[in-house]
């Protein structure tokens, strides 16, 4: 899954894909590189954001998904706003990318009513004030039960078992300790019978582990996707696409045996 932040205050790629056009071509770049799936995403998340109107996300999100959906791509978008996701999905995106797991009002309802998957995301808090003193009893144990409630929730109103893939949320709402036992223990998560995304590409998690600023993460970055893929995850959000299509080719290879490049 390549990220797309069109957002002038994301921590990484900020204002850089603003403008249409070059949004257009990263995108189309990050899809020639090997990406299955676009996540496009029109408000920050990152700590300590401030939130955007939803006429502010829909003019930077919607014309980049009716571009890319008529060629053909696999769209997802990173949106909690209702009105957001059912204009995203009007406009050809196939998945929900939610870091509040449809908690909003109206939002479970939009994605019942149509046939796109969505990822439902655990985040302690939110975006401004979630990394001022996460605490957890057991922070495996608490994003399991989150993420089951939710998936629950959303079976209840209608969206298919096969249409959901969870996302334990590495760096909304934890610490580092915290972030570094989920990836440890990402296979229990993987257990609930549900596709799991990870979005650990240049956090801060992996800048406080080597000291690095975050367009300096990228050996961080595919190393944390590498553990998170041999710990269960299906789906790798990441920034640097082509550098990490190459290193699952060949953490792929060392472990079937299998010599294919595709």
């Amino acid at each position: 899954m390549g990220v797309l932040n069109v957002t002038p205050d994301s921590f990484s790629d900020a204002g850089r894909f603003l403008d249409l056009d070059r949004a257009l071509a990263h995108a189309r770049s990050m899809l020639a590189d090997g990406a299955d799936i676009i996540d496009i995403g029109g408000e920050s998340t990152r700590p300590g954001a401030s939130p955007t109107s939803e006429a502010d996300e829909i003019e930077r999100v919607i014309p980049i998904v009716e571009a890319l959906s008529r060629e053909g791509a696999l769209i997802s978008v990173d949106t909690m706003k209702p009105a957001v996701m059912h204009a995203a999905i009007a406009a050809g995106a196939s998945m929900i990318n939610d870091v509040r797991a449809l908690r909003e009002g109206g939002a479970i309802d939009v994605v019942a009513k149509t046939d796109v998957a969505v990822c439902l995301m655990h985040m302690q808090g939110e975006p401004r004030t979630m990394q001022s003193a996460p605490v957890y009893r057991d922070v495996v144990a608490d994003v399991c039960e989150f993420l089951q409630v939710r998936v629950v929730a959303c079976k209840s109103a209608g969206i298919d078992a096969h249409r959901i893939a969870i996302d334990p949320g590495f760096g909304f709402g934890k610490t580092v300790a915290h972030n570094l036992r989920l990836m440890r223990e990402l296979s229990t998560i993987a257990s609930l019978g549900f596709p799991v995304v990870v979005g650990a590409s240049r956090k801060s998690t992996l800048g406080k582990l080597t000291g690095r600023t975050a367009d300096d993460r990228l050996a961080a970055s595919i190393a944390a996707a590498l553990a998170a893929v041999a710990n269960g995850a299906s789906i790798v959000r990441v920034h640097d696409v082509r550098e990490m299509v190459d290193a699952l080719k060949v953490w792929r290879a060392i472990e079937t045996g299998n010599e294919a490049t595709s």
